[in-house]
C-alpha cells in the first residue's frame, strides 16, 4: 500500500456510485412493472436474477424449522444472545410522549408513535448476512412497530439460507418472503397481492436496491442510500500491525469498492501495517474481493501529532472509526463525525458488526456528518402537542394574527379574531 503524509483538504477516495443511466432506466420499469402486474411480475424477475422458479414467495413455517435443523445449536444460541444485546442497547434509545403545562394553564407536549409498518431488505449475493436482519428488525420491534416484512434475494435452489431465517424468527418476524432486488423495493413500496405496502424501507442492497430506494423515496420512507463499507483506524505506536492490518481487511472483504484506512502519528506502524496487509492477504478465502479494495480505496496516512491525525479523521467522517491509541478513550471527545467509534484493541470492528448491541447500519461516503445509525428513532414518528388556554390566548391571539397577516394570510387572523367575538 501507498504510504502518504497528511495535507491540508485530504479527502478518502470513495466509491460514490449514483448508477448509470441504463441502471436507472432499468429500475424504474421494474417498479412501473412490479405496480402494475403485482406478483407474476415479481415471479418473473426472481426467475431471471436470481434463477429460481417459485410458485409461492411467502416462507413457510416449514422451511424455517428446517432452518433450525440445519443450523449447529451453538450459532442459534449466538444468535439469540446477539439478539438480546441488540434489544437491550436499542430500548435504552426509546423515547416516551411528553407534556407541560405553563403557568397560563396552556398545554404543550410531543407524542411520540410507532411507525404501522417496516419493510427490511435484507441481501443476498456473495454471502449470508443474519447480522442485517437483526439489525434492522430489533430496533422496529423496540420502537413497537407492528408489522414488519422482510424481503431476501432467493438462492437458485428457491430457498433462503438458514442463518438468516433463523435470526428472523427469532427476531419475530412473521412475514418473510423470497424476493430481491428492485422488484422487492417496489413490492414493499407498492404492495403486491403477496405482500402487503409499507411505510418505511430499510436494509442495505446492491446498486439497483439503492437506486430503487431512492425513487420510491416519498411515497415511502427509507434509511439512508447506503454506500460500500468503510473503516478508519487511528493508530499510534502503542498499536499491533498485525491487528490493525487485520481490522482493515475486515472491511475489505466485503466489497471491491469497500475503504480501508489507516491514519497514524507511527511511520514505523505505517511500514509494518502494509507489510502484514500484504502477507494477510494470501491466506484470505476473500482476498481477491480484498484485494481490488485495498488496492483501488486504501489508504496509510502519516501524521506529525495526534491532533493532525484527529482532524484528519473528522474530515474523512468514516462510517466505522477504530480507535488504537494509548489514551484511546480520551480521544473520544474531539471525534466530531464518525458513524460508530471503536475504542481500545479489544473494540475490532466485528464487535458491533455482530454482538456488541450497537447499530451495524451506519452513514456512509462521509454522511457520518450529518447523520448517524440507524435507531429506534428510525422507526417513530413524533406529533406536536398544542392545548392552549383562554388565559394564553386572550394574551397572544392578537399577536398572532398580526403575524398571520404579515405574511400576508388575512384568513389565519381571521381564524384567530373569530374567537373574540
Amino acid at each position: 500500500m501507498k504510504i502518504e503524509r497528511v495535507k491540508a483538504g485530504l479527502s478518502i477516495k470513495r466509491s460514490v456510485d449514483a448508477g448509470t443511466e441504463d441502471q436507472q432506466k432499468t429500475v424504474r420499469a421494474i417498479i412501473e412493472d412490479v405496480r402494475k402486474n403485482g406478483d407474476s411480475a415479481l415471479f418473473a424477475y426472481t426467475e431471471k436474477f436470481d434463477g429460481a422458479k417459485l410458485y409461492s414467495l411467502k416462507v413457510t413455517q416449514e422451511e424455517i424449522n428446517e432452518a433450525y435443523e440445519t443450523l449447529d445449536d451453538v450459532m442459534i444460541k449466538i444468535i439469540r444472545e446477539a439478539a438480546d444485546n441488540i434489544a437491550s442497547f436499542h430500548a435504552k434509545q426509546k423515547r416516551e410522549t411528553w407534556l407541560y403545562s405553563d403557568e397560563d394553564g396552556s398545554i404543550l407536549g410531543q407524542k411520540m408513535t410507532p411507525l404501522d409498518s417496516a419493510g427490511v431488505y435484507v441481501p443476498g449475493g456473495t454471502a449470508a448476512y443474519p447480522s442485517s436482519v437483526l439489525m434492522n428488525v430489533m430496533p422496529a420491534k423496540t420502537a413497537g412497530v407492528d408489522r414488519i416484512v422482510m424481503v431476501s434475494p432467493p438462492g437458485s435452489d428457491g430457498r433462503l439460507p438458514a442463518g438468516v431465517l433463523v435470526a428472523a424468527d427469532i427476531a419475530g418476524v412473521k412475514d418473510i418472503f423470497k424476493v430481491g432486488g428492485a422488484q422487492a423495493v417496489a413490492a414493499l413500496a407498492y404492495g403486491t397481492e403477496s405482500i402487503q405496502a409499507v411505510d418505511k424501507i430499510t436494509g442495505p442492497g446492491n446498486i439497483f436496491v439503492a437506486l430503487a430506494k431512492r425513487e420510491v423515496f416519498g411515497d415511502v420512507d427509507i434509511d439512508m442510500i447506503a454506500g460500500p463499507s468503510e473503516i478508519a483506524v487511528l493508530a499510534d505506536e502503542t498499536a499491533s500491525a498485525k491487528e490493525v492490518a487485520a481490522d482493515m481487511l475486515s472491511q475489505a472483504e466485503h466489497d471491491r469498492r469497500a475503504s480501508a484506512v489507516l491514519v497514524t502519528t507511527s511511520e514505523t506502524l505505517a511500514q509494518s501495517v502494509a507489510r502484514e496487509i500484504e502477507e494477510q492477504l494470501l491466506s484470505l478465502p476473500r482476498s481477491e474481493m480484498a484485494r481490488a479494495s485495498i488496492d483501488d480505496y486504501g489508504a496509510i496516512y502519516v501524521a506529525e501529532t495526534i491532533n493532525e491525525a484527529v482532524e484528519t479523521i473528522n474530515e474523512l467522517a468514516p462510517e466505522h472509526l477504530e480507535i488504537l491509541t494509548e489514551n484511546a478513550l480520551e480521544l473520544v471527545k474531539d471525534i466530531k463525525h464518525a458513524g460508530a467509534i471503536f475504542v481500545g484493541r479489544y473494540s475490532s470492528e466485528p464487535v458491533g458488526d455482530y454482538f456488541a448491541g450497537p447499530n451495524h447500519v451506519l452513514p456512509t461516503n462521509g454522511t457520518a456528518r450529518f447523520s448517524g445509525p440507524l435507531s429506534v428513532d428510525d422507526f417513530m414518528k413524533k406529533s406536536s402537542i398544542i392545548m392552549y388556554s383562554k388565559q394564553a390566548f386572550d394574551k397572544h391571539g392578537a399577536k398572532i394574527a398580526a403575524f398571520a397577516r404579515l405574511e400576508g394570510l388575512e384568513a389565519h387572523a381571521r381564524a384567530i379574531e373569530a374567537r373574540n367575538e
